[in-house]
């Protein structure tokens, strides 16, 4: 634990010095890491980092960040009734979602657990679902099962679609230089389709790493010449636009205020364990499944756990698993991290999110956490975003 520790505060501690960005070079080895369930022949191998994390952020910060989507799986779902039966299935209100619309959302089981978190782009002729790879398939066969008579097919098309992602200050500077149609990307929660290098692109906009961010969908065949006009396009830049990896997004999601399905919080949470809550459930729609366990939670009680953000108090890094106590000697444990970096944009800070104990998770409580085989005091935050300029 110690020495990942080190290694993250060794690849952000350049990320401040002027011109990283632009000057460090882009190194072939790739370092590669596992995503997925426990099982290492389940996962998929995606690149960790691309020889220089601190660069690769700094890209993020400054110009833009080309990161493989290969940890996440896509739904597509068509016909006319779509819009209505998922109106009937999700957690958001997709009241009036038209062509261009995007929504946030939760796909929760009967007993109100989140199955799936869900970005859901119209692009008039269909939907895509923004899922992690590994709620894709059982995401797709649940949903189909409650279709009726309804005008509607869902199929996991994660094979079909190739993943990518840019995060970074000039992400839409970039996609404007290749389609003007990118303007239409110029709020967040927006979506349009693309051409890049004569390919077809689905483009949805979201902010997870408090900078521009935008979901790109291709043709599985074409990902690498679409990889290659991006990187040529953004040559022409002032900004620095590079390939970056898992390391880099993760500080800077983690400094946004993004906590991840099945990395912060998995199948047996409830939306009010979350952190998410109010930009994923709309208590003004209809009926949904899972919605009872829901309202119930929001009108009578409270959950057993929350997602707090913590800041540490020592430059001493807790790694997710990390266990949470409270504050007085021998304290009984109360939490556990689920994410950390330290933060270069409050000059590397130790910062985390750690799934607490309901009555810990008040912003100001002091806690202890075990980091780098030592304790250090953290406090519990406001809110999960960490950068100025609004809450998560």
């Amino acid at each position: 634990m110690a020495d990942q520790a080190a290694r993250l505060h060794a690849s952000v501690a350049a990320a401040a010095r002027p011109g990283l960005a632009d000057t460090a070079p882009l190194q072939p080895a790739v370092a590669w890491m596992p995503y997925g369930p426990d099982a290492a022949d389940a996962c998929v191998e995606m690149a960790a980092d691309l020889g220089s994390p601190a660069a690769e952020y700094a890209a993020i910060r400054r110009g833009v960040g080309v990161m493989d989507g290969v940890h996440r799986g896509t739904l597509r779902v068509r016909g006319a009734d779509r819009v209505a039966f998922l109106q009937r299935m999700v957690t958001q209100d997709l009241k009036g979602l038209e062509a261009g619309g995007v929504r946030e959302s939760f796909w929760l089981n009967r007993k109100g657990r989140v199955q799936a978190d869900l970005l859901l782009a119209d692009f008039g002729d269909a939907m895509l679902l923004d899922v992690d790879r590994f709620a894709a398939a059982s995401s797709a066969s649940e949903l189909q099962a409650f279709v009726f008579s309804e005008d509607v097919q869902v199929e996991d098309a994660t094979a079909a679609f190739a993943r990518m992602s840019l995060h970074g200050a000039a992400a839409l500077v970039l996609l404007g230089t290749i389609d003007a149609k990118a303007a239409a990307l110029s709020s967040d929660l927006r979506c349009v389709a693309l051409q890049v290098a004569g390919h077809p692109v689905h483009a949805a906009r979201r902010d997870q790493a408090g900078v521009p961010g935008v979901e790109l969908f291709m043709p599985t065949e074409v990902v690498a010449r679409v990889f290659d006009a991006l990187l040529a396009a953004g040559s022409a830049l002032e900004a620095p636009v590079r390939p970056i990896g898992w390391h880099a997004f993760n500080v800077a999601r983690v400094e946004g205020g993004t906590p991840l399905f099945l990395v912060d919080f998995g199948r047996e949470a409830l939306p009010h364990e979350t952190g998410l809550l109010s930009r994923r459930v709309s208590f003004k729609k209809g009926c949904y499944l899972g919605q009872e366990v829901v309202a119930r939670m929001e009108s009578l009680g409270k959950p057993k756990q929350r997602l707090v953000a913590l800041r540490m108090e020592s430059d001493r890094l807790p790694v997710s698993g990390a266990t949470v106590h409270l504050e007085a000697a021998e304290g009984e444990a109360v939490g556990t991290i689920t994410s950390s970096a330290p933060a270069p944009m409050l000059g590397s800070a130790c910062v985390a999110f750690a799934m607490l104990k309901y009555a810990q998770g008040e912003p100001g409580t002091r806690v202890r956490v075990a980091a780098e085989g030592d304790w250090t005091t953290a406090v519990v935050q406001p809110t999960l975003r960490f950068l100025p300029g609004g809450a998560a």
